[in-house]
């Protein structure tokens, strides 16, 4: 019997009644009914400092940086769903994509991403669904090396998208 993808699931969002949280977490089911071994990850939970090379330089790399580069370099692939803000992602997914792709000993460049699977989703109040943040986290996972699925997804009018107990009514 081979072994279950493993798949790091997380949004872009730190807001605890996010709806980007709310899908990824409603699409876990999905993934593990096909086989998939799912790590819901909640970047609300890894503070890590704004990237700035002097405070690398000075105090190096983030504790929490090294067990995020841990599990991310064990995933086989990701489901990311980003929060579009002024029609981009959000500093808190920059920020942690900027301090996993650090040059770290022992570690080769872009273990975190390379060759890597990621299916890309979005959620808004709005009626586009937070697709036009969608490209550019396409090309952002794509100067990493990682192979971003083709299809992607877009949930618009989110706040009356989710039953009370988070999964999707429709």
């Amino acid at each position: 019997m081979s072994e279950k993808i493993k798949i790091v699931a997380f949004a872009g969002s730190s807001r605890e009644g996010s709806y980007n949280k709310k899908l990824i977490r409603a699409s876990i089911p999905y993934l593990e009914e096909f086989g998939a071994d799912v790590l819901f990850l909640d970047l609300k939970e890894y503070d890590l400092p704004v990237f700035d090379e002097d405070t690398e330089a000075s105090d190096g790399l983030p504790p929490l940086v090294r067990e995020l580069k841990d599990i991310f370099i064990s995933a086989d692939g990701f489901l990311i769903a980003s929060p579009e803000y002024n029609g981009f992602f959000s500093g808190l997914f920059k920020n942690t994509i900027d301090w996993l792709s650090r040059m770290v000993e022992g570690y080769p460049p872009l273990e975190c991403f390379q060759y890597k699977t990621a299916g890309l989703m979005a959620a808004s109040p709005g009626g586009l669904g937070g697709i036009r943040v969608l490209p550019h986290v396409r090309h952002l996972l794509s100067n990493l090396q990682m192979h971003v699925i083709t299809g992607q997804y877009g949930l618009g009018n989110a706040g009356s998208a989710f039953a009370d107990d988070g999964s999707l009514i429709d």
